[in-house]
């Protein structure tokens, strides 16, 4: 009896999955390991309804699911196939939050720690992240190239979570990513200033004001069970608040670091942000909205704009007519680091080893850091620095490269004076920071402040604070995660102790010594993105144009 019974539940599971596969669930989703190759190409796709090419990995947007246990070794091959002209035809993929320590030629930040890869080459990323669990996601790092669709999950699973005891169900069915979409190409759109999305999307799947009522995601839970659901804000631009109608949340991780459990209904999630929330399916089987509203003009929920569903197993294949009821909106100040909290070195404003001062204005659409604009060296920081160069005297681009000593504490802050386009997120690479003043509070928290690696500079008038010890030695790159204010000049370069940075990532896999050479070799037909026409099609969009400039 038992084959019988176990060919019925065969069945009837696959008829599970067709009816909803029919809804776009994401409960199916491509799954790599971290030993693969991913292949960045171009295809027409329509996640909100409408046409166009895009820049997608193996075929997909989002990309796929890039899953580890904690301790896994990574080796992930990028093979570059590009070929749409009115599209970068370069690339370099970032792996967003991953330490990269003795790595930092594995960062895959085009210009800082690598040449881009050229069209018809690959090149092979090899990186532990031996203490690191937690959400984080990979994406394009060269110029813009991320808005037109290379951005995917990764998560490092943790067989002994300290907070696993909470949740039941934590897999590739409940990462939910949450991005912006654009109808016109990012080499078009950079030359614009102030950009707006067309569109949000949950899991790759969205609708447009004024578009077809295209598929919305689907995310499926079984009543009584508790899901770690891990949301990534992909995002190019907008952040989102996001909330399930009828459910609570309870936030254990901020960006790869586990947080003492907060309970909320609603938070913010900025660009390039992660969070875990442990969803509990305890409401009636029924249709519940997902919301994540981007923070742009005229955005709601009309027509199913910004949305996906939760559906609960038995509930009928319906749009839900819930409503939104949100009391308790997240504050970061109210996330505090699980595992050894606390800020490095001495507490109190200014005690730190290296006090930091960073002053934000842009008062043409171009951002400038301390008076100075980021623009991509020829030659990537960490080549200069393997090639000799030491002081930033020496290092380029002039003005937007900091030197810090070694095993120091330093406190940075970063205050936004003037720019449009806030709240702006923050990004550091290779590292976490503590967050000792979140952006619009006047409080200090040096005793157990939320560790992550995306935190707001808020708007103009505000400021935040960040600590972090330099013990890893290298380029790392500290800029705006709004993709085209980094595109604009946000950014500048934290080069850590680069005495030490040869020793540090030795030995330099021999394939990334001819990336600059086989990148500078190219034409521009070779390079893509459009030439010149465009910036003519940015002037057929609007007035509000940056100067024209070369292709990055």
């Amino acid at each position: 009896m038992i084959i019988p019974i176990l060919i019925a539940s065969l069945i009837s599971s696959i008829n599970a999955v067709s009816i909803v596969s029919r809804s776009q669930s994401y409960s199916q989703p491509a799954v790599l390991g971290p030993q693969t190759t991913i292949t960045i190409g171009n295809k027409v796709i329509a996640p909100d309804g409408f046409e166009r090419a895009a820049t997608v990995v193996n075929g997909m947007f989002p990309g796929p699911l890039i899953a580890a246990q904690k301790g896994d070794n990574f080796a992930i091959e990028v093979v570059n196939e590009l070929k749409d002209e009115s599209m970068f035809k370069s690339t370099s993929v970032h792996w967003h939050g991953i330490f990269q320590n003795g790595t930092n030629y594995a960062d895959g930040t085009s210009f800082v720690t690598q040449c881009p890869i050229a069209q018809n080459h690959s090149f092979l990323h090899s990186f532990s992240a031996p203490n690191q669990a937690g959400t984080y996601w990979y994406h394009s790092h060269y110029s813009v190239q991320y808005c037109d669709g290379l951005r995917g999950a990764l998560v490092i699973y943790d067989p002994d979570d300290p907070l696993g005891y909470m949740y039941d169900v934590d897999d590739a069915s409940t990462v939910i990513t949450l991005s912006d979409w654009y109808h016109v190409v990012a080499p078009v759109l950079r030359h614009i200033i102030g950009t707006t999305a067309n569109s949000s999307l949950i899991n790759g799947l969205g609708r447009y004001v004024g578009g077809p009522a295209s598929d919305l995601a689907v995310i499926s839970v079984e009543q009584g069970k508790r899901y770690r659901m891990r949301l990534v804000a992909m995002s190019c631009d907008p952040n989102f608040q996001f909330s399930i109608d009828g459910h609570n949340l309870t936030v254990i991780e901020a960006d790869g670091q586990l947080t003492e459990p907060v309970v909320v209904d609603e938070l913010t999630i900025l660009a390039g942000q992660r969070y875990s929330v442990v969803l509990v399916a305890d409401q009636p089987v029924d249709n519940y909205w997902i919301r994540s509203l981007p923070n742009l003009g005229g955005a709601s929920f009309v027509g199913g704009t910004n949305s996906a569903i939760l559906r609960y197993q038995g509930a009928p294949q319906v749009d839900p007519t819930t409503v939104s009821a949100t009391q308790i909106q997240l504050a970061e100040t109210n996330l505090h680091a699980l595992i050894n909290p606390g800020a490095p070195g001495i507490p109190g404003y200014g005690n730190a080893d290296i006090n930091l001062n960073l002053q934000i204005t842009s008062p043409n659409g171009t951002f400038y850091v301390n008076g100075t604009a980021f623009k991509p060296p020829t030659v990537p920081v960490l080549l200069q620095i393997l090639s000799g160069a030491q002081d930033a005297s020496q290092l380029l681009p002039n003005g937007s490269v900091v030197v810090l000593e070694a095993n120091k504490v330093v406190e940075l802050t970063l205050s936004i004076i003037t720019g449009p386009g806030g709240p702006h997120p923050i990004h550091l690479h290779g590292h976490t920071f503590d967050v000792v003043q979140s952006a619009g509070n006047s409080t200090f928290n040096y005793v157990n402040p939320v560790r992550r690696d995306v935190v707001s500079a808020g708007v103009p008038n505000q400021q935040m604070v960040i600590r972090w010890t330099t013990d890893n030695s290298g380029p790392w790159f500290l800029h705006c995660h709004i993709d085209w204010h980094l595109d604009a000049g946000f950014a500048v370069v934290m080069a850590e102790s680069p005495s030490d940075t040869a020793a540090h990532v030795n030995p330099v896999p021999q394939d990334w010594d001819q990336l600059c050479p086989i990148f500078h070799s190219l034409s521009p037909l070779q390079l893509g993105g459009g030439g010149r026409f465009s910036y003519e099609e940015a002037a057929n969009m609007s007035t509000k144009l940056f100067p024209p400039s070369p292709l990055p």
